[in-house]
């Protein structure tokens, strides 16, 4: 059957397989979830398999799209921060395009980019209602 997704040897649907970009924002999302659980540990496990540089970079893609997201809720001089800061761990994640060690390092620090950002955007919000609640 043309076009119905339906697999002509298995008679079933088959489910498409998870994109490179997907999988990336997967492991960031990972990453994030251990490091806030407090295991470092198995963080640094979840980077140190991933040995192919675009492996790397997708998660990287997942992390720069999480800070991006989040720092456009901060305040004008916060988000300019946030922007700079990014526009810094794209130059890194340049310096490091073919080396799995400098990438994960840029992994690293994009990650705790995105935990600040998240901070900040929490502690904006809840001085923006302070503000409202004063007003």
């Amino acid at each position: 059957m043309v076009g119905t997704g339906i697999g002509r040897d298995s008679g079933g649907v088959t489910a498409p397989s998870e994109s490179p970009a997907d999988l990336g924002a997967r492991r960031a999302a990972e990453y994030l979830q251990l490091l806030d659980a407090g295991r470092t540990d198995e963080a640094e496990t979840l980077l140190a398999g991933l040995t192919d540089a675009r492996e790397l970079v997708f998660v990287g893609a997942g992390f720069t799209a999480l800070a991006r997201r989040t720092g456009r809720t901060l305040p004008t001089a916060m988000r300019a921060q946030a922007s700079t800061r990014q526009v810094l761990l794209g130059q890194l994640r340049d310096a490091s395009r073919r080396d799995p060690a400098g990438l994960r390092r840029w992994l690293r620090e994009a990650g705790e980019e995105v935990r600040t950002v998240s901070r900040l955007a929490e502690a904006a919000r809840l001085r923006l209602g302070d503000q409202a609640a004063v007003s």
